[in-house]
């Protein structure tokens, strides 16, 4: 997840305070900020597990090191430490896919290597098999978050400290109708996005146990704070929708300069806005409520799509890379997969996404469902051709193929082929998987 942190950790005193219709208004012109597409950009979240014990926590001290010793390298993307020691990697906007995948590539094989000669490797999991939730941060924004998400049971802290994703990030699009639109890319991302679910399902596991989930990340989202994980209700426009859904959402915490920061229970920031207590909220801490929502789909300018798990492979992370964008931001290839995905509405029916039977299927069953099966078929199908138009070299396209006969076309996900967790005591399985299972 993104844990981008932008402004003071406090308001100015002399900030203007916000009222509605000006929090409505900033809200709709910063969130879907229109025009061609033409940017795409990726964010790879890594589990740091030790290359000859993965089932052991790596401790504090190594981990520190290990992490600055990446902090120095010359990388294109930006690098954080996510609350359980996660690394996230967050490309810059690249004018076109073949660009994103070059960059991100290149920053993958320095942060390897630099791990790998402190004897650990980044794994790409959708949640960790072996590890209990255990928070290595202790800054005030994610105690703030511990105790906000406990309300709702333990879900929070395991998404927090033992999940990992891929999430794609393209423009909102045209403010004009059409495949490329706005809102109709608003539209297909809920609809494919339990397809993307589904078939880079990839955490089965939890603790060492089977959990009965091909997703136990996307089960991890649905379970925690409700409001903040949902997506906005159909019926309005997009930019209507979003700003109604951030200003009647409850407010994850209220920064101040020092001490803890307020947790308030059941305060919503349009509440605050009427209330003015505990002080009046400023721009900035519009700004910050907007980090604190975690949708399946956020508008931020652009949209990122945030429910793939991560991926395992020294390549697999290109694959949903490559898939979406084709898929967004190729007109023909957008145009028949929002033909495909369309029937989906009546699966997911009026519950929001991923509280809704579409989302809850692609989680649970990954492409076992035949209904997200043939759709699958149908996008990756797509997607193919979308690639080669698109300039896509060779390398991507063949990857993207072999993970489409590997998987969608027999109706499995990455799910399916992990051992069991006491079986994973070769990290080779993970960070170099290449051959199908029989």
């Amino acid at each position: 997840m993104a844990l981008d942190i932008p402004g003071a950790t406090g308001s100015r005193p002399d900030a203007t305070p916000l009222d509605e219709s000006g929090a409505e208004d900033l809200l709709r012109g910063i969130c879907f900020k229109t025009g061609p597409p033409r940017t795409v950009g990726v964010e790879l979240e890594w589990l740091i597990h030790d290359r000859e014990r993965p089932h052991v926590p790596v401790g504090q001290e190594r981990l520190d090191s290990a992490v600055e010793a990446v902090r120095a390298l010359p990388l294109s993307a930006a690098l954080t430490l996510e609350p359980g020691g996660q690394l996230e990697l967050s490309s810059q906007p690249a004018g076109s896919l073949m660009e994103c995948v070059a960059t991100t590539a290149a920053d993958l094989a320095a942060v390897r290597a630099s791990l790998g000669s402190a004897g650990l490797a980044p794994v790409g999991l959708g949640v960790d098999p072996w590890q209990t939730a255990h928070r290595r941060l202790r800054e005030p924004r994610y105690e703030a978050m511990e105790t906000a998400l406990d309300r709702a049971g333990p879900a929070g802290r395991a998404m927090m400290c033992t999940s990992a994703s891929v999430q794609v990030c393209l423009d909102a699009g045209e403010e004009e109708p059409g495949p490329l639109g706005h809102g109709r890319r608003w539209q297909l991302a809920h609809l494919l996005g339990a397809v993307l679910v589904a078939a880079f399902a990839n955490s089965p596991f939890q603790q060492g146990r089977r959990t009965g989930w091909s997703s136990t990340r996307q089960a991890l989202w649905t379970d925690l704070d409700p409001g903040r994980t949902l997506a906005p209700g159909t019926g309005h426009a997009p930019r209507e929708a979003w700003a109604a859904h951030v200003l009647d959402t409850t407010v994850l915490c209220i920064r101040c300069e020092s001490g803890p920061w307020n947790v308030p229970e059941n305060l919503t920031f349009r509440e605050w806005i009427r209330t003015g207590s505990p002080r009046p909220p400023v721009r900035a801490d519009l700004d910050y409520h907007l980090t604190t929502l975690f949708p399946p789909v956020r508008p931020r300018g652009h949209l990122e799509l945030r429910m793939i798990d991560a991926q395992s492979g020294p390549d697999g992370w290109l694959v949903p890379l490559a898939v979406t964008t084709a898929l967004f931001d190729d007109p023909e290839a957008a145009e028949t997969v929002y033909r495909a995905v369309k029937p989906l509405a009546e699966t997911a029916g009026s519950s929001a996404a991923p509280r809704n039977p579409l989302w809850t299927a692609a989680a649970r069953e990954g492409l076992a469902d035949p209904e997200l099966r043939a759709a699958a078929v149908a996008c990756f199908g797509a997607a193919l051709p979308a690639l080669e138009r698109m300039g896509a070299s060779d390398a991507v396209r063949d990857t993207v193929a072999a993970f489409t006969d590997r998987y969608v076309a027999r109706g499995r996900c990455p799910a399916d082929d992990l051992p069991e967790p006491d079986d994973l005591t070769d990290l080779s399985l993970l960070t170099e998987r290449k051959a199908a299972s029989a």
